[in-house]
């Protein structure tokens, strides 16, 4: 294998092309149907506060962490963490079978969401959209696996594999930058009008009133600033190896920590209108009810899925409306499933030589197959729940908690990183950054790690069997762990540790170039 000719790394044709890419995978469903409630549970208009403390703190300091470790490396997740030490190479292979489980069900999700779009046309769901969607659509049976497969669920997964793959195979710059490119600005236009059409619903102002009223005295709860803490971190695409992998495609001089700002910033700012689009939403749904904002408001699956069908149908205009919503779902998830697909396709192409289409063909084939398997049945919610609960809370905290402690305080390289990202970029980062990045964020992720652990092993998680939770959740992060450790222990080719060596190289030499243009002045 150490003859393997590695394929032409490909690039970014530029900034913005990465930036469209960056901010596409950062703006995802999590933006839409998590933020505004988790926002509404934890103070409402007081949790902008740790919110936007958790962003200056943790999630910007993470985005330079990563685009450093991928920018100066040129490589993606587990080479990156290798070029340090071979033991933190199982940590790059860890975030990358994150992404992998996340890919396969997070299709399932733009599926569902790609049926509902049409479904809202002619209000298909009836007077009960929760029977409508776990009956009639998902034909939801008892917690556990079966292979009964549902049409309506398989055929749109197909689909969603197919355009994500086929957008893969066009590669880094005609495929992800130029569907991003496309896209982000479309959802970005269609969310305004939504969110427009919202704020003149009837009760809106009393939606908005129950999102953004502070209640100053949450701040005083650990759990609120863990939950700020926690949104901020699962909305950024943070510590699943995409941004390191894209930023592994940028050009040698590229202003990382200006890319940072700009993609934090963004993502934070979707979120926010978000709030206000949905909350603006519950509040119409409330006052047609004659019930409180908080006896409709809900999060996750049930937002989308069950309350704004719900909304839709009271709404004038609202197949329109709806059509619109899911519309965003879509494109949002689009974007996100593509970044988390080509973390283990060029992993995998690093480690084994692949081209761009042989990696997309094995790994997006692997991905769809165990996707339609597992996610299309009448037990796929569960499983997919399941492994989005321990994925989310264990997984890509844990694997956060591995690295930050690995390169910050066992090999201590956060000064190699620093250096790079102030060689190359406009905004310089110095002892605060050092602090947020080898102090506070991974003493704040490992208490969220072992509470979730604790939680998980003596509560388990929404009465599903003990069966269901031990493989696919403990289970699945037990074999991500097994499978981290085997391909560390595979030889890489000698023509990717050598591209590595030369990137490294140049990295230091603009390192070393910047040092002594910071000693003339």
């Amino acid at each position: 294998m150490s003859s393997t000719k590695s394929p032409q790394r490909e690039v970014f044709a530029s900034r913005g092309a990465f930036i469209f890419a960056a901010i596409g995978s950062a703006v995802g469903l999590g933006n839409i149907w998590r933020f505004p409630y988790v926002a509404y549970e934890n103070g409402g208009g007081a949790f902008l506060i740790p919110y936007l403390i958790a962003l200056l703190t943790a999630g910007i300091p993470l985005l330079f962490f990563t685009y450093a470790l991928g920018h100066r490396t040129r490589a993606a997740a587990p080479l990156a963490y290798r070029s340090f030490s071979r033991a933190a190479e199982p940590i790059g292979w860890f975030k990358t079978g994150i992404a992998f489980i996340i890919g396969i069900y997070y299709a399932a999700i733009i599926g569902w969401a790609g049926c509902f779009m049409f479904f809202s046309l002619k209000l298909s769901w009836g007077d009960d959209a929760e029977s409508f969607f776990f009956g009639e659509y998902l034909h939801l049976g008892d917690p556990g696996v079966s292979f009964e497969f549902v049409p309506g669920v398989l055929i749109p997964v197909i689909l969603v594999w197919i355009v994500t793959v086929g957008i893969l195979i066009l590669g880094v710059q005609n495929g992800i930058a130029r569907f991003s490119k496309l896209f982000i600005p479309l959802l970005v236009v269609v969310f305004l009008i939504l969110v427009i059409r919202s704020l003149f619903l009837p009760g809106a102002g009393a939606g908005l009133n129950a999102l953004f009223t502070p209640n100053f005295e949450a701040l005083t709860d650990p759990g609120v600033w863990i939950a700020a803490y926690g949104q901020i971190f699962f909305s950024l695409s943070i510590c699943f190896g995409i941004m390191i992998t894209y930023a592994s495609y940028l050009k040698k001089k590229t202003n990382l920590t200006g890319a940072g700002l700009v993609v934090g910033f963004s993502n934070s700012a979707f979120e926010i209108l978000a709030g206000i689009g949905v909350f603006a939403a519950l509040g119409f749904m409330a006052a047609a009810q004659g019930t409180a904002v908080g006896d409709v408001a809900s999060g996750g699956i049930g937002l989308a899925f069950v309350a704004f069908p719900t909304l839709i149908s009271q709404m004038p205009g609202g197949a329109f409306f709806g059509f619109a919503f899911f519309a965003c779902l879509v494109f949002a998830g689009l974007t996100s499933l593509i970044s988390i697909v080509q973390v283990p396709i060029q992993a995998l192409r690093e480690k084994f030589g692949w081209s761009n289409k042989l990696s997309v063909f094995i790994v997006g084939g692997l991905m769809a197959v165990i996707s339609v398997l597992l996610m299309t049945t009448i037990t796929g919610l569960y499983v997919l729940d399941t492994m989005d609960a321990w994925a989310n809370n264990l997984g890509i905290v844990g694997a956060a908690v591995l690295a930050l402690v690995m390169v910050g305080w066992v090999l201590r390289k956060l000064p190699v990183l620093r250096d790079h990202l102030n060689a190359v970029s406009s905004f310089k980062v110095n002892k605060i950054w050092l602090a947020c990045v080898g102090v506070i964020t991974p003493v704040l992720l490992i208490y969220m790690l072992i509470q979730q652990i604790i939680t998980f092993a003596t509560e388990g998680y929404e009465d599903y069997p003990p069966g269901l939770l031990g493989v696919f959740g403990w289970g699945m992060i037990g074999l991500l762990a097994v499978v981290s450790i085997v391909l560390t222990l595979v030889k890489w080719p000698q023509s990717s540790i050598d591209a590595t060596k030369i990137a490294i190289a140049d990295s230091v030499a603009e390192e070393n170039k910047a040092a002594e243009q910071n000693k003339g002045v």
